[in-house]
């Protein structure tokens, strides 16, 4: 029997020799479009646009912005509302200061001794002084905490004698006399400080002398009372003289002028 060949049927490719084609050949025959897919070095990643995160930012930004301005808005209105507030009180109530007057001070020791060698000096001095405070206000009324009172030379700034005066109220309108406030002192001040004195106690028109008193006050207006405030009262001006035997000596206090200064301490200074 003969055999029968299909019309139809194609004879298998041959295989590749050396390295041919036939492999490729048999698929362009067969009319495949298949390419490799091989790793070219050379080539460039497609280009991506980066994240930006600025935009994250924006909605934070804005909020801080915001916060800002409100808090200084606040803020200048309160300052407004307490100018008017602090306007109307002047309008109505015309506060004033308190007034302090020394009235009369009389040295009765005062005493500088130096050892022969001059090594060693003491100091011995005892003030009596009498002073007053007035409130001029209609409306309002201090409170006043313990005074501590310190006496010294206004040149030289040695330091004289101190002392207190008890807690007292000044109602409106009212006038309080202080008598026989005591001063003294017993030290041993350093030959710079004798020297100082010295020179002050030669002086012609007297020692020139200075006292200073520290308290804390309270304001009370109506019904209204405010926090404690430290104040410090100075009297300058004061005249005094060294007495000669018992009698004591009367300091001229004509001159003597009493200030009173706002003492406001933030942490560890003091205005």
């Amino acid at each position: 029997m003969s055999d029968r060949v299909s019309p139809n049927s194609k004879p298998a490719a041959p295989p590749a020799v050396n390295g041919g084609t036939g492999g490729a050949t048999a698929a362009a025959t067969n009319g495949g479009t298949t390419k490799p897919h091989l790793y070219n070095p050379t080539s460039r990643p497609p280009y991506r646009q980066p994240y930006n995160r600025r935009h994250h930012h924006r909605p934070r930004r804005n909020y801080c912005c915001c916060c800002c301005f409100w808090t200084i808005l606040v803020i200048l209105i309160l300052a407004l509302l307490a100018a008017i507030a602090g306007s109307v009180v002047y309008v109505l109530y015309r506060p004033h200061r308190p007034s302090f007057t020394l009235a009369s001070l009389r040295v009765n020791r005062l005493n500088l001794t130096t050892t022969a060698d001059s090594s060693a000096s003491h100091l011995s001095t005892l003030f009596n002084l009498t002073l007053s405070s007035k409130n001029p206000n209609s409306h309002l009324s201090f409170t006043y905490d313990p005074f501590a009172i310190s006496c010294s030379t206004s040149t030289g700034d040695v330091f004289m004698g101190n002392g207190s005066l008890p807690a007292f109220v000044s109602n409106s309108k009212n006038e309080t006399s202080f008598k026989g406030v005591v001063i003294t002192t017993a030290s041993d001040p350093d030959a710079d400080t004798v020297n100082r004195l010295r020179s002050d106690l030669k002086r012609k028109n007297g020692l020139p002398l200075k006292i200073e008193m520290d308290t804390r006050v309270r304001v009370k207006m109506d019904g209204l009372k405010s926090k404690k405030v430290g104040i410090r009262v100075t009297c300058d001006g004061i005249k005094g003289s060294v007495p000669k035997g018992k009698p004591p000596a009367v300091a001229d206090v004509s001159g003597s002028k009493c200030k009173v200064d706002l003492r406001i301490k933030i942490w560890k200074w003091t205005f």
